[in-house]
């Protein structure tokens, strides 16, 4: 019951993790750029908010986003946080999926459980992989723009990549944790072969000592 709960808790993270990755991969308010002062960048119309999919002028009578169609002439920051950020958003249907079908209350046919643990290890890890390249993407993203612009602030974008990243790594972590073979599987299991094998030894017995009492 108490792994039941575990895992319920890390898939309910998860799903809001993912949920947040997906948010921060759709928009483009990850960080907000100026080589000058802020009123200096209004006033000159330089305020940028920068984004996996196009870069936005910000003024006082203005918000125009410019979209970042020619791939090959992009910084590799950017390549590799929309590259990373992408596989995220698509691996995180099957880590889902993986993991709800692993739970006590879904059976599917007359499997055994060693097979729904290894269903929920799977998913968990394939969670830990989404958390990484968020992690990867939320850090370095950031950096490549204070690199090539001046770092301003960071934006809705990648609080919500932030967010989504915890709550994924939290959350692989439980659904991994919990989904191992518990002892007392095992030794129910011994428990339950040696009953098994109990009268078989004692009928043998019996048989040999009738025989040697016969002869």
């Amino acid at each position: 019951m108490a792994n039941t709960c575990i895992q319920f808790t890390g898939l309910s993270m998860s799903i809001l993790g993912w949920i947040g990755l997906i948010i921060a991969t759709a928009t483009n308010d990850w960080v907000v750029t100026c080589k000058y002062n802020m009123n200096t960048c209004m006033k000159m119309d330089e305020l940028e908010a920068k984004g996996l999919w196009a870069n936005c002028v910000i003024s006082t009578a203005l918000y125009h986003c410019i979209t970042l169609t020619q791939i090959l002439e992009l910084p590799a920051y950017i390549q590799t946080s929309r590259a990373l950020m992408v596989t995220a958003s698509i691996l995180g249907l099957p880590a889902v999926a993986l993991v709800l079908m692993s739970m006590s209350c879904i059976n599917l046919g007359s499997e055994p459980e060693s097979a729904k643990n290894k269903r929920s290890v799977l998913g968990g890890i394939l969670i830990l992989i989404i958390a990484f390249c968020g992690i990867i993407s939320t850090v370095w993203f950031p950096i490549g723009a204070n690199q090539e612009k001046g770092l301003m602030s960071f934006g809705f974008s990648l609080y919500s990549g932030w967010v989504g990243t915890a709550l994924c790594l939290l959350g692989g972590c439980l659904i991994t944790c919990c989904s191992a073979d518990t002892p007392a599987s095992y030794t129910d299991n011994n428990r339950l072969y040696y009953s098994n094998q109990g009268p078989t030894h004692q009928s043998t017995a019996s048989t040999n000592h009738a025989k040697s009492a016969h002869v």
